[in-house]
Order: structure tokens, then C-alpha cells, then sequence
């Protein structure tokens, strides 16, 4: 199976940074693209960063500027450096991996990691 694995959450306060990391390992043939979203209590799922296999970047606009989404092909990991955090920023965030399934047949999915939780004090 295929699994993403977090870290780098936690508690920071305002005007902080933090980086997050995801590694993705099994039985994935290929990564088409990687994200982070975040979720507060109550709210859906937003996206805040995309990172295309191409190396295209995309952010969210209330993360423009401070947030940076950087991945590692030969490692499969990908990384949030959070930078000039506020207390907005407090979510649980997600990293997520479009990846293709190799076998009898081959398919495209969604791959999540586990979540971490960001808090931010003001």
C-alpha cells in the first residue's frame, strides 16, 4: 500500500515559521503531482499549495508570500516552509499525492497523509 507520512507540525508563535514534511513510500509507480491542504474545525478542506511534476507551483491567495512548497523526486518527500505564521494559519494540515497504481491494471488516485495539526498563538 501506499503511505504519506507527516511531520513538522506544532505550536509557534505569531510571526513564526515552521516546515512541514510529507514522505511517500509503497507501491506507487509515479507521482503526477503533490499538495498541501488545510482544515479548520467546522470549515472544508482547503487547498493551500500544489506542486505539479514539472515543478509549477500554485498557492492559495492568504498563503502568497509566505508560504513555499518545495519536493524531492529522488526522496518522494515534499515540503511547507510556513513563514510569517498567524493565528489564521492555525488548521490541520494534509499533504496529498496524485500517483498512478501499477498492476493488472493501472490507475490514477488521490493519496493522503495522515494530517498534522499547526497551531499558532497570537
Amino acid at each position: 500500500q501506499v503511505q504519506l507520512v507527516q511531520s513538522g507540525g506544532g505550536l509557534v508563535q505569531a510571526g513564526g515559521s515552521l516546515r512541514l514534511s510529507c514522505s511517500v513510500s509503497g507501491n506507487i509507480f509515479s507521482i503526477e503531482s503533490m499538495a498541501w491542504y488545510r482544515q479548520v474545525h467546522g470549515k472544508e478542506r482547503e487547498l493551500v499549495a500544489t506542486i505539479s511534476d514539472t515543478h509549477s507551483t500554485n498557492y492559495a491567495d492568504f498563503v502568497k508570500g509566505r508560504f513555499a512548497i518545495a519536493k524531492d523526486d529522488d526522496k518522494n518527500t515534499v515540503d511547507l516552509q510556513m513563514n510569517s505564521l498567524n493565528p489564521e494559519d492555525t488548521a490541520v494540515y494534509f499533504c496529498k499525492v496524485v500517483g498512478v497504481i501499477q498492476g493488472m491494471i493501472s490507475y490514477t488516485r488521490d493519496f493522503w497523509g495522515q494530517g498534522t495539526q499547526v497551531t499558532v498563538s497570537s
